[in-house]
């Protein structure tokens, strides 16, 4: 396939360029500049230059604090843009692949969320996001929306990187122990998708690791992988302060997927520990 990538920069664009670097597939990955998703003219110029065979939207205003003040530049990228995405891989006549959030729900079910919730955002981020599925939905048919959840990878902006960040600074850590959903590798998400393009799956689905954790599960079993030494507490949320409020759980079943993938998902342990020996083999390299 011939992809074309929006929002190269971020960790799951860039996932994409160094995953399938060298592989069968071609991908596209301009940016900002050459590809502006919150100019329709820029999402034509792009489609009509390149002509690829799936459009896949990795751009998204993540700041989930800063977009209680920053609605307007959260919705140019999470829902104006992805509308402008949708309505052009239409015209293109190509598939269109976006990534939502568990963000989109208010946390009060205390179950595995499914696809068919009805989704009830708390935050400015969430009700971006939400729109922006709406928009795929109206604006074209042929196309794959995946719910993804504490994404991690490659790059700065996750939990983990400043998971770790904090611990090169403090002896103990205050993590929050009633924040949970499910952690899911960017690795992981980019397998997922070319796969379920390769076997022509449409529509909406939940795309996560196998499991559920809280904040301080996460923190105490990556810097464990990571060999870092530090003492790890559990906190509230309520004992910090946030602007934008967030679901106290927000884990989602991705059983839909996994039965029309024909495969069960890694859990996050696993995930988190595969991702951990890749950031010590990397920082190994840089070191010789």
């Amino acid at each position: 396939m011939k992809i074309l990538i929006a929002g190269s920069a971020g960790q799951l664009g860039r996932e994409y360029a160094t995953k399938l670097e060298g592989s069968e597939h071609i991908v596209i990955a301009p940016d900002e500049k050459d590809f502006n998703i919150g100019d329709r003219e820029s999402v034509c110029r792009q489609i009509d230059l390149t002509q690829p065979d799936v459009l896949i939207n990795c751009a998204a205003y993540n700041l989930v604090d800063a977009a209680e003040k920053e609605y307007e530049t959260a919705r140019l990228v999470n829902a104006l843009g992805v509308r402008n995405m949708a309505a052009e891989a239409k015209r293109a006549n190509i598939p269109f692949v976006h990534y939502g959030t568990d963000y989109i729900f208010d946390g009060k079910k205390k179950a595995p969320y499914v696809e068919t919730d009805e989704p009830s955002p708390l935050n400015n981020y969430g009700k971006t996001k939400l729109e922006g599925e709406r928009f795929v939905r109206e604006e074209c048919d042929d196309f794959l929306i995946f719910r993804v959840s504490w994404v991690f990878g490659l790059g700065k902006q996750n939990f983990l990187y400043k998971v770790r960040q904090w611990a090169k600074t403090n002896t103990t850590l205050k993590i929050v122990s009633d924040e949970i959903s499910v952690p899911t590798y960017t690795d992981t998400i980019v397998d997922c998708t070319l796969e379920a393009l390769r076997k022509g799956l449409r529509g909406l689905y939940h795309l996560t690791s196998g499991g559920h954790c809280s904040r301080f599960e996460l923190a105490k079993h990556f810097l464990s992988e990571m060999n870092i030494d530090v003492e790890i507490l559990p906190d509230t949320m309520a004992s910090f302060v946030f602007a934008a409020q967030r679901p106290g759980y927000s884990a989602m079943s991705c059983d839909k997927f996994v039965k029309d993938i024909g495969r069960a998902m890694p859990g996050w342990q696993d995930e988190i520990s595969r991702f951990a020996a890749r950031l010590k083999s990397l920082e190994a390299r840089r070191t010789q």
